[in-house]
């Protein structure tokens, strides 16, 4: 076993209402870790991983994550992944992964989009429980050593653009011949239905999160984090209903805790 725990950064970009929730998903999962702004990048190469987390980064007017992704932190987090580091973004994190080539990460460029959702009720911003699907082995990316292919996780969605797509038809083939589409939008079984409201915003192939080639990046358009503990989720799952009215139940981990579990087993495996 490693001598220290796997601190991590969640780092922080104005606008952003996720960075707690985040935080304690990291810290209940094992490991240390602290909020850090996005302006205070000396020193921020010294963490094992980092988190950019959700809400609405600055200047998302103009397309989400797009101005995030172009700050110079970004630049040293993307040296720091391409030492092996494990990044996760989640939601705005997910959009400003894309928007600086990190996701998918094949060409070092812009290579896909998340685009505006596509949904027959509801224009523009949406919030739901949705279930997802993990279609890949767990030793393929970093934050699923604790996720068995096939299982099926509840998690929120919250998010006006989160519809991954591309114009890219060849793109789409390398992310499946790599296994880089990690987890799908899925029924409580695991059926994959494109239709809504399966698919809650018209991703192409259901995706709703994109590993890079290596594993150790992944930008995920749902929130674990507001997923892991069983007094989060809703009443909906046989989880929390099982747990109604038992204090201790209701603060054991939920299942999508395991992304954060698998986060910190990933950095002591494969870091410390």
């Amino acid at each position: 076993m490693p001598n220290k725990k796997p601190n991590i950064a969640v780092v922080y970009f104005p606008g952003n209402n996720c960075e707690e929730e985040s935080l304690k998903a990291a810290l209940a999962a094992g490991m240390d870790g602290k909020i850090v702004r996005w302006n205070e990048r000396k020193g921020i190469e010294k963490y094992d991983g980092y988190i950019i987390p959700g809400g609405w980064g600055y200047e998302d007017r103009i397309r989400a994550g797009v101005i995030a992704a172009k700050d110079p932190v970004f630049a040293i987090i993307k040296k720091e992944s391409e030492k092996g580091k494990p990044v996760l973004g989640i939601c705005n994190g997910a959009q400003a992964l894309v928007e600086c080539g990190m996701i998918p990460g094949l060409k070092n460029k812009v290579e896909m989009a998340l685009a505006p959702n596509i949904n027959p009720f509801v224009s523009g911003y949406y919030c739901t429980w949705v279930h997802l699907k993990n279609t890949e082995n767990q030793s393929r990316c970093a934050f699923t050593k604790f996720t068995g292919k096939d299982e099926v996780i509840p998690v929120p969605i919250a998010h006006g653009e989160g519809r991954f797509t591309t114009n890219d038809k060849d793109l789409m083939k390398e992310l499946v011949k790599n296994k880089q589409i990690i987890f799908k939008y899925s029924t409580k079984d695991g059926k994959i239905d494109n239709k809504f409201p399966t698919n809650p915003n018209g991703a192409m192939l259901n995706i709703a999160a994109v590993c890079n080639k290596k594993g150790n990046v992944m930008a995920i358009m749902p929130h674990p984090e507001r997923a892991t503990f069983i007094r989060q989720l809703p009443y909906i799952t046989s989880l929390k209903n099982n747990a109604a009215g038992k204090l201790a139940e209701m603060e054991k981990p939920a299942p999508a805790m395991k992304l954060f579990d698998s986060m910190k087993k990933y950095i002591e495996e494969e870091l410390l």
